[in-house]
Order: structure tokens, then C-alpha cells, then sequence
């Protein structure tokens, strides 16, 4: 997602991570729009989802994305141009203000990839989540600050940690749809347990008391922590199985932190595949 996240193992990154680190620092801290002056602007009857939730249904299967086909799919670029002319602070609830920050941050990390920018190496991340920025109404973000200053500073909902996908296979699975203010808290509990209750992201063995779990839950253990008063605690919102509830609720299990893939959630774009086989 939209901070660089990386887990230091060998002698030598530490020092890139540092440097990347203080990069990312002095330039994420100014790109923050506190208002937006779209032209040709959109009245909020007048701007929908429509558009990115038919481009994610015809080209994202069980969170792959074929970016090929969105590469060729005008409603995509139809759909970006559309938040480039909505101001976001027009946007009457909560609730549509949330759904529009979500498919913007999507949508935005969908189109750094075809725009060739990926997050698999630590500068690569950088370059993903903080040197490309992208337009809403009429002014420019990047991932990074839309990630940290709108969605989580504004709205303080953890749930929208399973709802932003930043295009790698640990991330949560891409839906084959756009959040919509009025499904929004059903939608968001879905993803949550989606990804919780998946074993590729955690892990839970009851015998061992340990759960392994995903790196977000590290990276953002204060928001969770925040709403529920640990990790563990929160997760137990959300886990299917009752009797895993129980006995994450009445045992101390350790937490283990799974290494985080990187690798992209689909099939790259046709330059960057063309270029990969050549």
C-alpha cells in the first residue's frame, strides 16, 4: 500500500531503506490537496462508480487483474477523467466521500502499473507509492499521501486496510467491483473477513498458539490496535470460525509476521510483458 514497506533481512538494505525512507519523507508531506478546484466539474448526482465498476467486472477474476485488457478498455481512462472533474469535498456523507477515496486509491494503483511503475523492488515502492502522482479534482496526489493523510487521518476506519489494493499478490484480493456508498459497510466487512479467514494472508495453529499473519497488521498494528485494543482482538471481529474466536480471545497466542509478496496481482501490461520476454 502506500507507505514502502520492508522487512530488512540482508546486510546492505538497511542503509537503502534509510535513504529511501528520508526521500519519501520530504516529499510526501506537500502534496496533500486541502481543497480542489476541478474544471468542468461534476455535481455530485452527476458522478458515479459506474464506469471502474464495469472495467473491474469484465477484467479482475478472484483478485487477478488482466491489465491488458484494462490497457485497452476506454471506460478506465473515462473513469479517471471523471475524478479529475468531481471535488471530493462536495460529496454530501461519509460514507460516499469513503467509497469515492477507496475506488480512487484502486483505480490510481491500477494505473501505475500500465503506466509501468511497480512497487516489487525499494525503489520501485518509492517510485509506485510516492513519485507518480495522479489527478482528483483539478489537484494531484500520490498513493502514499492518499493512503495515510485522506483515507486513514480523515476517516480513522481500519477496515479500509482490506479495501485498497496496491497491486502485489499479499495485498487483498482486487473485487470484481466498486464500493458504493450505500453498500459500503456490508462491502467492507466482506473484504475483512475475505482476507482474514484466507490462509495464504494468516495463519492461526490453535496447537502452537501462534498466529502468522500479514504485514499490515504490523504496519498498521496502531489503527487496529486503536479500535480494538490489539491486533488479536480485532481480528477476532471477523474470523468465521467460533470456536477460533474463543480461543484466540481466551489464549495467548505469539504473533508471527509473514514475509510480504510484492509480486503483481495479474498480468502486466503488454510493454512491460514484451519487454520482460525479450
Amino acid at each position: 500500500m502506500a507507505d514502502i514497506r520492508v522487512m530488512v533481512t540482508k546486510k546492505g538494505q538497511l542503509l537503502m531503506w534509510m535513504i529511501i525512507w528520508v526521500s519519501m519523507m520530504l516529499t510526501a508531506c506537500s502534496t496533500v490537496p486541502m481543497s480542489y478546484s476541478p474544471k468542468d466539474s461534476l455535481r455530485p448526482d452527476e458522478f458515479s462508480h459506474q464506469l471502474l465498476r464495469q472495467v473491474f467486472s469484465a477484467h479482475v477474476k478472484d483478485g487477478l487483474v488482466d491489465y491488458p485488457a484494462v490497457q485497452m478498455d476506454d471506460r478506465f481512462p473515462a473513469y479517471l477523467a471523471q475524478l479529475d472533474r468531481m471535488d471530493p469535498n462536495v460529496l454530501v456523507t461519509g460514507q460516499e466521500r469513503l467509497a469515492f477515496w477507496i475506488n480512487a486509491y484502486n483505480a490510481f494503483a491500477v494505473k501505475g502499473i500500465l503506466d509501468h511503475y511497480s512497487p516489487v523492488s525499494y525503489v520501485g515502492r518509492y517510485r509506485y507509492f510516492v513519485g507518480r502522482n495522479y489527478r482528483v479534482g483539478g489537484s494531484t496526489i500520490n498513493l502514499y499521501d492518499l493512503e495515510r493523510h485522506v483515507l486513514i487521518k480523515q476517516f480513522q476506519e481500519p477496515l479500509i486496510h482490506f479495501a485498497i489494493v496496491c497491486a502485489s499478490t499479499s495485498c487483498p484480493k482486487l473485487q470484481p467491483w466498486s464500493y458504493e456508498p450505500d453498500q459500503l459497510n456490508m462491502q467492507l466487512d466482506r473484504v475483512a473477513r475475505e482476507f482474514i479467514n484466507d490462509p495464504t494472508r494468516n495463519r492461526f495453529d490453535r496447537k502452537e498458539k501462534v498466529a502468522s499473519l500479514s504485514m499490515i497488521f504490523k504496519w498498521f498494528e496502531d489503527d487496529f490496535t486503536k479500535a480494538a485494543g490489539s491486533v488479536v482482538s480485532y481480528i477476532t471481529r471477523y474470523v468465521n470460525d467460533p470456536e477460533l474466536v474463543q480461543d484466540l480471545m481466551q489464549s495467548d497466542y505469539r504473533i508471527e509476521y509473514l514475509e510480504y509478496d510484492w509480486t503483481l496481482n495479474g498480468t502486466p501490461p503488454k510493454e512491460a510483458a514484451d519487454a520482460g520476454s525479450s
